[in-house]
């Protein structure tokens, strides 16, 4: 067996008393020498793989300095800030709520609120507050009101198919029903069905999908209103006013139409 196995690099190593065999002194303290040096060498260079393994570890757990990580971060934060991911239409990706409204024919009531659905079929949940204010008509009325059966007209904050009411108003029986709804061409929703391509009226020149301000208050209840009475059975969840003037009301819970037009007057003038 040689002098130095690497397998195991203490065997065989010497001692001074060992060196001390007649006649081999001079030979026996150049191998001592040389089995010290290797073994000195062989430490020396597990030590350094030891820290150069380290470092390696130490860089690759260090978020700051991981490209995936970077990556990572990056795409949650364009995700949190509203990105195309998060509305899932480019540069019509608007999320979160806005003014909007309904209207339908009561469901179930509970203490927090009622359900309704509207003329098309879709299922909206309304929830009241303590400033939700209710009207019979033209004159002021309770929460009591509403019950199962009643047609309502809801106006608020929309968060998709949810509405937090600021104004419920009661309405006569009948009005903007399933017939109404047929007669104004609307398509109720239908999952997986393509959307019906057709435009009605007049829709402003050079508009955009996701063009426009979106708009709260007054105007927004007005322009939803309008774009109801034309058009029952949908749910709008944003009203925009356009570089003209003019208003889009956009509807969810139908297959047509999505974007209804209203001018300043607040008269629906086109739709597609």
């Amino acid at each position: 067996m040689n002098a130095y196995d690497p397998a195991n690099p203490h065997q065989d190593e010497p001692t001074p008393a060992a060196t001390a065999e007649p006649g081999r002194g001079p030979k026996g303290v150049r191998r001592l020498l040389s089995n010290k040096k290797k073994s000195v060498w062989v430490a020396a260079a597990g030590l350094t793989c030891a820290a150069v393994i380290g470092a390696s570890v130490g860089l690759s757990s260090s978020p700051s300095s991981s490209p995936s990580a970077t990556a990572g971060s990056s795409a949650a934060a364009s995700s949190s800030a509203g990105g195309k991911a998060a509305g899932g239409g480019g540069s019509n990706a608007r999320s979160g709520p806005a003014a909007g409204g309904s209207s339908g024919t009561v469901g179930s009531v509970s203490t927090s609120g009622f359900t309704l659905t509207t003329a098309a079929g879709q299922k909206v949940t309304v929830n009241e507050a303590s400033t939700t204010t209710y009207l019979n008509g033209t004159s002021t009325t309770t929460a009591s009101s509403v019950t199962a059966g009643e047609n309502v007209l809801v106006l608020g904050t929309a968060n998709g198919t949810t509405i937090t009411a600021t104004q419920v108003t009661l309405e006569p029986a009948g009005s903007g029903g399933s017939a109404a709804s047929s007669a104004a061409g609307v398509v109720p929703f239908q999952r997986g069905a393509p959307s019906t391509a057709k435009k009605v009226g007049q829709i402003p020149a050079n508009y955009t999908e996701g063009s426009g301000t979106i708009v709260s208050g007054t105007v927004a209840n007005k322009a939803t209103q309008a774009a109801l009475a034309a058009y029952p059975g949908g749910v709008v969840d944003r009203v925009v006013q356009l570089s003209n003037g003019e208003y889009e009301v956009h509807y969810i819970g139908v297959n047509w139409p999505h974007h209804i037009f209203v001018d300043q007057s607040f008269t629906v003038v086109g739709a597609f």
